[in-house]
């Protein structure tokens, strides 16, 4: 039942990072676009998000959850040593819902409005970044349980440059994952081309920020090219990403928003792949040489039992009214007639 506990884990993360990422996108698009196309932009980009606006966060409670529940050690070394991003991170997801929902629902339309935006789109900036630190900083052996100070236990733990560039990377996939979103809820074609050519940008971004990570992994002496590269379904699934882009920009000349968004979901899950199974099943790497591991220091075995069976008859539950939020979403008369 473990494996059925950790796969669920995998995927929560992997959601989180598709539909919230894509929901975090869409606030970084509007603060990257020109004033003039703001308002469009805007309104496309809510119908894109709607059903992820509904369900995102979910993830990321399933994600702690089995985190806290099933591995509890686990759990707590990154809430203590980890806290600080981790609060960062959980502060932006509250600013940017509760600026998101003000901004579109607040009954009085005045000057606030002018406060709700730049806090929705630089909260929608900062929290997919600190989201990046956490999750590098697990990897990256910073977390020294020997600590004696608070700078080397819960600063320098996380603020390094390997950290660093994994979080701009992850706001670059959150940008992208956006781009792509949007694409599919676009009628004139200039705007398509508009939306277009923000993908193209956001590509090339991807790219650039990915090798910034390299880099930074140099420069710290984290052997992340090893991790990638040196084990055949890491390099298989680095490989499929790549060859990928091929048919991305055929889809994008194409005007096929579906496969778009299957192949942006194909890149991010080989990425996120090749990133963890090197080390698997190590989730956390300490700075003494020692790590924490999904089946050393998982629960009790009833604990991880009742988890799974748990986890397993949610999913009957969850994933087709997840379906069915998505297609309602996505078909305008049923729509409205929710709105209504």
């Amino acid at each position: 039942m473990i494996y059925v506990v950790i796969v669920f884990l995998w995927t929560a993360i992997l959601l989180y990072i598709l539909l919230g990422g894509a929901d975090f996108g869409a606030g970084i698009i509007e603060l990257m676009t020109a004033k003039e196309n703001k308002a469009k932009t805007r309104k496309t980009m809510y119908k894109a998000i709607g059903p992820i606006w509904e369900a995102n966060h979910m993830w990321l409670i399933i994600a702690v959850v089995i985190l806290f529940v099933g591995f509890p050690k686990i759990y707590a070394t990154i809430s203590v040593y980890l806290h600080i991003p981790l609060v960062c991170m959980l502060l932006g997801i509250i600013a940017r819902g509760t600026a998101f929902v003000f901004r579109n629902y607040d009954a009085v339309k005045d000057d606030m409005q002018k406060v709700y935006t730049p806090i929705f789109v630089y909260s929608s900036l900062i929290t997919p970044f600190f989201l990046g630190i956490i999750a590098a900083s697990a990897v990256s052996g910073q977390i020294d349980p020997l600590a004696n100070d608070f700078l080397s236990a819960f600063i320098f733990s996380w603020l390094n440059w390997f950290s660093v560039a994994v979080g701009i990377f992850t706001v670059s996939i959150c940008g992208f994952l956006a781009t792509i979103f949007i694409i599919g809820q676009t009628t004139d074609e200039g705007d398509r081309a508009h939306f277009v050519g923000k993908a193209r940008r956001a590509i090339f971004f991807v790219m650039g920020c990915g090798a910034l990570v390299f880099l930074a992994a140099a420069v710290e002496h984290i052997p992340l090219a090893t991790w990638i590269f040196g084990d055949t379904p890491g390099l298989i699934a680095i490989i499929a990403a790549s060859l990928s882009l091929i048919v991305m920009f055929y889809a994008l000349n194409k005007n096929k928003p579906i496969l778009l968004r299957l192949l942006a979901g194909f890149q991010v899950a080989m990425i996120l792949f090749a990133a963890t199974y090197s080390h698997f099943p190590d989730i956390v790497l300490l700075k003494n040489g020692g790590n924490l591991s999904l089946l050393i220091h998982q629960g009790q075995a009833k604990t991880i039992a009742t988890l799974g069976y748990a986890l397993l008859i949610g999913s009957l539950f969850i994933l087709p009214a997840l379906v069915y939020l998505i297609y309602i979403f996505q078909t305008p008369k049923k729509a409205s007639q929710i709105a209504e």
